[in-house]
């Protein structure tokens, strides 16, 4: 999550010791995001069907992720504000997805440890 999308404001808004700054935290969110998104579908799917879970996930992952960096273009050119805007409340909106999912395998987790 980029620490809240506080990267987008310092990166787009400030002076070069900003943009260094945002760029830190852009690649600790990064660097974070990459172990720990894989460590967990690796949690969630069983053994067998893992090949066919991180292919799906990268898919949906390289396909959102090309979207996004086009929207973020097309923002870039029009107006940096909603560039920013859009970073941010992106950000923000996946949390509740987050929450959703770690939910979910926490549920099927319990359901499969009483079977």
């Amino acid at each position: 999550m980029s620490e809240f999308g506080l990267f987008a404001p310092l990166v787009f808004l400030g002076g070069f010791y900003y943009a260094l700054s945002g760029m830190v935290l852009w690649g600790i969110g990064m660097g974070a995001q990459e172990s720990v998104m894989r460590a967990s579908i690796a949690e969630m799917v069983p053994a067998d069907r893992r090949g066919s879970a991180y292919g799906i996930f990268n898919t949906g992952f390289g396909v959102s992720w090309f979207l996004g960096s086009a929207l973020m273009g097309i923002l870039y050119d029009m107006s940096i504000p909603a560039l920013i805007a859009f970073s941010m409340v992106m950000q923000l909106l996946s949390i509740p997805l987050f929450l959703f999912v770690k939910r979910q395998d926490s549920h099927a987790k319990t359901q499969r440890a009483q079977s």
